[in-house]
């Protein structure tokens, strides 16, 4: 952690959820007018699309049939954790980007599916911004989770985690059910060792619960929407939150613990700009007095 160069991880599984938060996070920050060093957890994995492709291929070969990107062997655990510290340090640091698609990719004049060279943080930014799987790793050769000075996990219900995966890999990936739903199965022993760890380590956890029926989520056509849903916040150290107010500002919510807020699906953005924008202002006067 660090006073002058302050990190926000945001972690969850591939599907969660995670970029939605992200873009709230955006949002604070132009407003706020602060300068984040965007980083992406894909570009810490370890195999460019098509040699991952050719590994997976192998592995199965070889009887492996739960070779995944959640795991260690296929991703920079060190070189994520070396990033963090060194921000924290002195604001600067090693990253690349993973380019996903034709569109990322252009300007790059790269393959989609690449990634970019190394290339270091630029000065002046205000605070690091990660988002993806393991912004709270704790293995016996890292700790990645003791770094971020907010920690955001993002875990809805494991059924409807699988209903936004099946729909946004099949619709803008052009992957079969079949496709996905084998990806969740060689997935489930990393997810249990490297995912769902992580949760116990972070600040605030965002948990979305469908009021509809999702028990078959590989025959579902639809994702719930937010009016579907409710929205489960846990805060690991509750001091200092007001949830009076909380509850004052977001009309249906309630107390389900004294470290939880549930409230409903479409007033989850509404939720995070309270809770995160003192975050962030906190964050960025500690930031200048320490300077």
């Amino acid at each position: 952690m660090s006073e002058r160069h302050p990190i926000i991880a945001i972690t969850g599984s591939s599907g969660a959820g995670t970029t939605s938060v992200t873009r709230t996070f955006e949002n604070i920050f132009r407003r706020e007018g602060v300068n984040a060093a965007i980083i992406e957890g894909d570009s810490f994995h370890r195999f460019d699309r098509k040699e991952m492709k050719k590994r997976a291929a192998e592995a199965e070969r070889a009887g492996n049939k739960n070779f995944s990107h959640f795991g260690p062997e296929n991703n920079l655990f060190a070189e994520l954790e070396t990033l963090f510290s060194d921000y924290a340090g002195s604001g600067s640091g090693k990253r690349r980007k993973y380019l996903h698609d034709q569109d990322e990719a252009a300007p790059y004049q790269q393959e989609p599916g690449t990634f970019t060279p190394w290339e270091v943080v630029p000065d002046g930014t205000d605070l690091l911004f990660y988002e993806g799987l393991h912004g709270a790793v704790v293995t016996p050769d890292v700790n990645i989770a003791q770094h971020p000075d907010l920690l955001v996990g993002v875990v809805p219900v494991i059924n409807l985690e699988w209903i936004q995966k099946l729909w946004r890999d099949k619709s803008k990936r052009g992957y079969s059910t079949e496709a996905v739903t084998d990806t969740i199965l060689r997935r489930m022993p990393d997810y249990v060792n490297y995912i769902c760890p992580q949760f116990m380590h972070t600040h605030v956890n965002f948990q979305r619960v469908p009021m509809v029926d999702t028990s078959n989520p590989f025959i579902s056509r639809d994702i719930p929407s937010p009016d579907e849903s409710m929205v489960v916040i846990r805060f690991a150290k509750p001091k200092g939150i007001d949830f009076q107010y909380l509850r004052s500002m977001i009309d249906g919510s309630w107390m389900s613990r004294a470290n939880t807020i549930v409230v409903p699906g479409g007033k989850m953005e509404l939720a995070m700009q309270l809770i995160f924008t003192p975050f962030i202002w906190r964050m960025m006067e500690r930031k200048k007095r320490a300077s």
